[in-house]
């Protein structure tokens, strides 16, 4: 046993045998109540706890040098002290008893009492509680019905609407191609050649608006309240999907990379040859013929630069930043592709020019024409505002929410700028000639490695071949006459004077990249 007696500090062995005049109730000092030495106060104590009572109470009747300790005395205490106290519970209730069941009487009257008066209100508790649900619970679960009907009708409204919208612009999209494609059969396949000569190039740009706008309503098909919500469940939308918005968007993509890639200004195939040498690069078409071809491509940048595509959107911060980033890549493919099919066939052709001097001239002149294509392109380019892309101006708009969102969607600026910033250059005119410069080195460098007479011939007219190069980058670098004379009134002459200045260093970098490599 503990000897630990610090919970039960009202408890004293000594006091066992005390007498006290507690009764039933500690603070009744009633002359019937009978004396006991019971110490009720301890055992009433909150903070009595009774292994600290009994380990007291073996302490006191024990020596704590005895091994085996004595546990009968405490016990017969224990229960001494227990019929000690279910003798007093006997007495004090035998003698209670009258006052216990008068004032169990009083209560169960009271209680009674009570429970007839509440019984009234009960009985109308429940009464207006079956009225609340007859008029408000039932008509609730009724309304409840209405509402999911309701809501259910709106929703496939919503999709109906979503349908004939598709539906209609699918049409309007096939009406669209029609035109432009404009067959002898008079069918309207995408599959079909796209070469006719009763193409409308105007109809590329209203099927890329078209196109936009089924993309614009597509791209909603997974979000819930947009207007394409559930469409993708649609069969026929899938079917018009699959059959008729898939292939002609391939077929007005192809075919505007390819007016893109055949843009010419008279120079039949990007770059043909002329009639005579030096004449060849003046040759030009008609002024109507070079306004349809630049209408033509301007169709087709325009239509390339809506059908790029754009970042999805998300309603966060992160689509708008990449809107902010955004660059027309269909279209710069086209344009770069175009650039890399001029710099490839002249760079082959003046490779192989370099090696028979007498086509040199020939060459010479396609490589100009080409150039000369090359800055009618930019002119065009620079002339022609960027459209308004409407999927971009809401990616812009969820970020600025003001003008600035509405003037950067706007385009602000023109197509030649992106082109630009892509290919890292100043103008196409000099990237022509630096990109040709720097793959020429190369090219002279084998020549005379070979040896023969084509080193040879090639050493000893170092000079004419050196003027004949500083004549063909500067003719190259002029706009075509019909664009020059579409030009004039425009602004653009001092701009043209200014840029012929600057020709001077590709003029020197593709002269040294040729007659530097040909030795002593």
């Amino acid at each position: 046993m503990d000897g630990n007696t610090s919970n039960n500090t009202k408890y004293d062995p000594a006091n066992i045998a005390k007498r006290t005049t507690d009764a039933d109730n500690p603070n009744n000092n009633n002359d019937n109540t009978e004396p006991s030495y019971i110490d009720y106060e301890s055992f009433l104590d909150p903070s009595f706890a009774p292994s600290s009572f009994a380990n007291t109470l073996v302490h006191a009747t024990n020596n704590p040098s005895d091994t085996p300790l004595d546990l009968s005395t405490p016990l017969s205490r224990v229960l001494f002290d227990i019929q000690e106290i279910d003798s007093h519970i006997d007495l004090l209730t035998t003698r209670s008893a009258l006052p216990l069941l008068v004032h169990t009487q009083t209560h169960a009257e009271a209680s009674g009492n009570v429970l007839t008066r509440l019984q009234a209100q009960i009985t109308a508790l429940n009464e207006s509680y079956a009225q609340l649900e007859r008029e408000v619970s039932s008509k609730h679960a009724e309304a409840d019905q209405v509402r999911t009907v309701a809501t259910r009708l709106w929703s496939a409204l919503r999709l109906a609407r979503a349908v004939g919208r598709v539906v209609q612009l699918g049409r309007q999209l096939e009406a669209q191609y029609a035109e432009f494609s404009a067959p002898a059969s008079g069918t309207t396949s995408p599959g079909l050649s796209l070469r006719g000569r009763g193409e409308d190039h105007r109809a590329l740009v209203r099927c890329a608006h078209t196109l936009l706008a089924l993309g614009e309503i597509f791209l909603g098909s997974s979000t819930p309240g947009a207007e394409g919500y559930g469409l993708d469940r649609v069969v026929v939308v899938r079917t018009l999907r699959e059959g008729v918005v898939g292939p002609v968007d391939r077929a007005v993509k192809e075919a505007a990379g390819r007016a893109v890639r055949e843009f010419s200004m008279g120079m039949a195939g990007g770059g043909g040859s002329s009639s005579s040498g030096a004449g060849a690069a003046a040759t030009a078409a008609t002024f109507a013929q070079s306004e349809e071809v630049r209408a033509r491509t301007v169709s087709a940048l325009t239509t390339l630069y809506l059908l790029s595509p754009v970042p999805v959107s998300v309603g966060g911060k992160g689509s708008a930043v990449a809107a902010e980033r955004w660059t027309p890549s269909l279209m710069l493919q086209a344009l770069e592709t175009y650039l890399k099919s001029s710099l490839q066939s002249s760079i082959a052709g003046l490779s192989r020019a370099l090696a028979t001097l007498p086509s040199l001239d020939r060459t010479l002149a396609e490589v100009s024409a080409r150039c000369q294509n090359v800055v009618a392109l930019e002119a065009v380019l620079e002339g022609t505002k960027a459209p308004a892309h409407p999927l971009l101006q809401q990616l812009q708009q969820q970020q600025h929410q003001g003008k600035h969102s509405d003037q950067a969607a706007a385009g602000g600026g023109n197509m030649l700028q992106p082109l630009l910033a892509y290919l890292e250059t100043g103008s196409l005119a000099s990237y022509f000639w630096r990109t040709m410069a720097s793959n020429m080195g190369p090219r002279v460098q084998d020549i005379m490695a070979k040896g023969g007479v084509s080193a040879r011939t090639l050493r000893s007219n170092r000079q004419g071949v050196g003027e004949a190069i500083k004549e063909c980058v500067a003719r190259g670098s002029q706009l075509p006459s019909a664009v020059a004379a579409a030009a004039k009134g425009k602004g653009r002459s001092a701009e043209s004077e200014g840029k012929e200045r600057q020709w001077e260093r590709e003029v020197a970098v593709m002269v040294g990249s040729i007659v530097n490599n040909l030795g002593r």
